[in-house]
């Protein structure tokens, strides 16, 4: 039996997240108390494949139920359960937008005199240590409902082979901040900047005319040399620790054209060394300094 526990920052798209996993066949639970989850499990387990699928929604709003959940993931490690899980976040500023849009109150609000950035920062505190159990971590700063449901296709469809680690590499800039959820960051803004090529500026990593300015340089090659070799020495390392997913985010100022072009490069190397992977380009159609 398979177990996907979900949660998360309030905000984040848990609900959103627990409606694509009900399109994928599984059987969900929303605001599910920890102690309840493993004799959820149990109980699954006995139906006779009835329920081969769980997923379950974890999160604050249990309230002091929830801060034993530590120690029911620590349990659950110990024994014989197949679950993973996902942990959802995004920036601060972006969680206080969408709940003064939706104009619903924070679970934390109680503690915070009402002051929901007070809130965030509260349950940031309290999910710390949750995070450090994550077997997922999606960044939904960025993602419309639709990629986010894309996403959790993406790695959790029945079609998908359970073995096979799942590699993003993506494209980001520095000035929007760091992706939260990657596993490796590498900066490029070493490498010389087409942004202030007039003919370059107003093109993406993408284009060839960046890509050959971009990838022109000795100091671009001799990068790409070992970068190469040290991405291609990891990957193997994670997978036999039992990593499920691998985010490697590729930063340069403003994610528009160094960072695009190394990142479609070593989306390339890995597909061709034959792993799954896929490519999200966060930040290349901002306009700001590449």
């Amino acid at each position: 039996m398979e177990t996907v526990i979900i949660t998360g920052m309030s905000g984040a798209g848990k609900s959103l997240a627990i409606r694509a996993f009900e399109d994928m066949g599984f059987f969900c639970i929303d605001n599910l108390p920890p102690q309840f989850l493993p004799k959820i499990a149990e109980l699954a387990s006995a139906s006779n494949d009835k329920i081969s699928r769980i997923a379950a929604v974890i999160d604050i709003r249990g309230g002091e139920l929830f801060d034993d959940f530590k120690d029911v993931l620590n349990d659950l490690k110990k024994g014989t359960y197949n679950f993973k899980v996902l942990f959802l976040d995004a920036h601060d500023n972006v969680l206080v937008q969408r709940y003064k849009e939706t104009r619903r109150k924070h679970p934390l609000s109680f503690e915070s005199d009402g002051s929901i950035l007070e809130a965030i920062q509260k349950e940031r505190e309290k999910l710390e240590d949750i995070k450090r159990y994550a077997d997922f971590i999606i960044d939904t700063s960025t993602l419309s409902p639709r990629d986010l449901k894309e996403k959790l296709f993406e790695i959790f469809s029945a079609q998908k082979s359970r073995e096979t680690m799942l590699i993003t590499v993506m494209s980001f800039g520095f000035k929007y901040g760091l992706p939260l959820d990657a596993d490796l960051v590498f900066d490029v803004r070493f490498i010389p900047n087409p942004f202030y090529i007039e003919e370059l500026k107003h093109k993406t990593g993408k284009e060839k005319e960046v890509k050959e300015y971009v990838l022109k340089w000795d100091v671009t090659k001799e990068f790409l040399k070992k970068f190469f070799d040290l991405i291609l020495f990891l990957i193997p390392n994670y997978a036999e620790e039992g990593k499920a997913q691998l985010v490697i985010a590729i930063g340069c100022t403003g994610g528009k054209h160094r960072s695009v072009t190394i990142a479609e490069e070593l989306f390339e190397l890995i597909k061709n060394n034959g792993y799954k992977a896929s490519i999200f380009h966060r930040d290349i159609e901002k306009d700001i300094k590449g």
